[in-house]
């Protein structure tokens, strides 16, 4: 059975793909959940209009999280942690420090589209990448200070 996909579904396609899948599986869950419609001529003409669309939102979204990324870019967060005389963290700076760090600059990033260079145990400046979208990723700077008792 030919279908078109309207999500893109790990190890069958992207979306907007025609693919051939197994008859059950288009039939009874593909297409019921609305991931799919059947690949017929009517269905194939309209797949150029929905191409265009997505290209649209998908631009918009884009433009959205670069001046979002650029508002980002000079800043740099100072994330406050409980520390011992060396220097050395009682735990770790993590994604949720950084999200909670962005949230009060007006921010709002999911801990889970930050990534941390490695495991920060210590006191001093490090960057952070936040992967707003595939193609939109911005460096943040972050200095870990000692928190004051």
């Amino acid at each position: 059975m030919n279908i078109i996909l309207l999500e893109h579904i790990e190890k069958v396609g992207a979306k907007h793909d025609v693919v051939k899948v197994k008859d059950g599986y288009g039939r009874n869950y593909l297409i019921p959940k609305g991931l799919a419609i059947v690949a017929n001529k009517p269905n194939l003409a309209r797949l150029e209009g929905l191409k265009k669309q997505a290209a649209k939102k998908e631009g918009a979204i884009i433009a959205a999280f670069k001046e979002v990324a650029a508002k980002l870019a000079g800043a740099k967060l100072s994330i406050a942690a409980k520390a011992g005389e060396s220097g050395r963290l009682f735990g770790s700076v993590s994604a949720q420090n950084i999200s909670a760090a962005l949230k009060e600059l007006g921010i709002d990033a999911d801990k889970r589209i930050i990534e941390m260079p490695e495991e920060v145990k210590e006191l001093g400046s490090y960057t952070a990448t936040v992967k707003f979208h595939p193609e939109v990723h911005q460096d943040v700077a972050f200095d870990v200070v000692a928190e004051e008792a």
